[in-house]
């Protein structure tokens, strides 16, 4: 399926930022929600969604699964659901979370199944996926390591080893669906990342009424036969589009996130460690975060358990005084670009350095930020997220290339950047 997407080059005007916004609701969360909602018999209510490419993604997977979604308001949708495929094909969109997540779905079913997808995703590693299915008595055919996949079930649950050292996202996949095998399934996971996303999963299923036991997540324990109860749920506020918003207040203004909890077991949160290291003024409440800037210095992190706070930490480390060190480098080879040397390259043209020599290690020497010049978001949404935030730094216009790319995670980002440099 083409992506009818119109190419958009966007430009952000310098200025002081001053308001208080409410991001999109997590897309990790919520895409968790739309698959368990699937499984359950029943109607299930789901709140505070927003419906970003990757959301819609998995709204058409568990369509195509059997579920009804019907819209009651802006922001509410009604899930009836039941696993009754009524397509052999799944179109996962550019969403790597939808991709790893519905195919293990999608093998508790004895149809063939296609999970397809486009762009960049073709390019993306599903390898980790194949043995642990057969496994699991799944019939797979795959395009080398590649979508699309064709799975046939019904997997019968047993003990199995992966690979989780690329990503988390099949883990999460396999802890959703496993609960309806028939058998119970020892997983035994070897390089376990991202765990605060396993840790979300395992939240999201106790919420529908299925229990995940695991050990240090290095073995998860899965009793066979268990069944989803229908629920209504709240999807929590994203702190990966909020980490821009108080980076983007930290750097040039003071910015308050609503709908969102420093108690969060999202890894994104970890962006509020970041910002004190870095010397920003934060704030908390029960309902929001607010970031003012004040004099920034250069910061250690490590960012291996969330990779996806590296574009943002780089702005912040660009704006910091001195050279920062961000740790965890080589969990961004496989985004939706090489976002290393993405922020290397598109930054280098911002006139800030960015050191790749070091094994695992990126290392950012805070500076001016030139205008005057193109930048490329490489199609990813992050990359045209963080460029826009640091291009309110400079005197000149900074002008991005392939900025619709935002649509995956946060369509209004650029309007809501707009509105905070109006709201002064």
């Amino acid at each position: 399926m083409a992506n009818s997407q119109i190419i958009m080059d966007k430009s952000v005007p310098k200025g002081r930022l001053n308001g208080v916004v409410t991001p999109p609701c997590s897309k990790s969360y919520a895409q968790r929600a739309l698959a368990v909602a699937l499984l359950s018999e029943g109607e299930s209510v789901l709140q505070n969604m927003d419906f970003c490419n990757d959301t819609l993604s998995a709204i058409r997977c568990i369509e195509s699964l059997g579920a009804t979604v019907s819209r009651e308001d802006e922001h509410t949708i009604v899930v009836k659901g039941g696993l009754k495929p009524i397509s052999d094909r799944l179109f996962v969109g550019e969403s790597g979370l939808s991709a790893r997540l519905f195919t293990p779905i999608a093998a508790l079913c004895s149809t063939p199944i296609t999970i397809e997808g486009e762009g960049t995703l073709l390019y993306r590693p599903m390898d980790m996926m194949i043995n642990p299915l057969r496994a699991l008595g799944v019939d797979v055919r795959d395009g080398g390591g590649r979508l699309p996949i064709e799975v046939c079930g019904p997997m019968k649950g047993g003990e199995i080893n992966v690979d989780g050292s690329v990503s988390s996202q099949f883990v999460t996949g396999l802890l959703l669906s496993l609960p309806l095998a028939l058998e119970d399934t020892v997983i035994n996971v070897a390089g376990a990342v991202s765990k605060p996303y396993l840790d979300m999963t395992i939240d999201t299923a106790e919420h529908f009424g299925v229990a995940i036991e695991h050990n240090d997540y290095e073995q998860f324990y899965i009793a066979g036969g268990q069944s989803y109860q229908p629920t209504t749920y709240a999807v929590e506020g994203d702190w990966s589009a909020a980490a821009m918003l108080l980076v983007a207040g930290a750097v040039a203004g003071e910015v308050t996130v609503k709908n969102l909890s420093t108690l969060s077991k999202q890894a994104d949160v970890a962006i509020c460690d970041a910002l004190v290291r870095a010397g920003a003024e934060l704030t908390s409440d029960s309902n929001s975060v607010t970031a003012v800037h004040r004099p920034l210095k250069a910061f250690e992190f490590d960012a291996t358990n969330c990779p996806d706070l590296f574009p943002a930490l780089a702005t912040l480390a660009a704006a910091a005084e001195g050279e920062s060190v961000i740790v965890g480098t080589r969990r961004l080879e496989h985004k939706e670009s090489n976002r290393a040397e993405a922020i290397q390259n598109e930054f280098g043209k911002l006139g800030i350095k960015v050191d790749l020599t070091t094994d695992n290690v990126m290392k950012i020497r805070g500076g001016e930020i030139v205008g005057n010049v193109e930048v490329e978001s490489y199609g990813d949404h992050r990359m045209a997220m963080t460029l826009a935030v640091a291009s309110l730094l400079t005197e000149s216009e900074v002008t991005i290339r392939g900025a619709e790319c935002v649509a995956k995670s946060y369509p209004n980002f650029f309007e809501t950047l707009e509105m905070l440099i109006d709201a002064q």
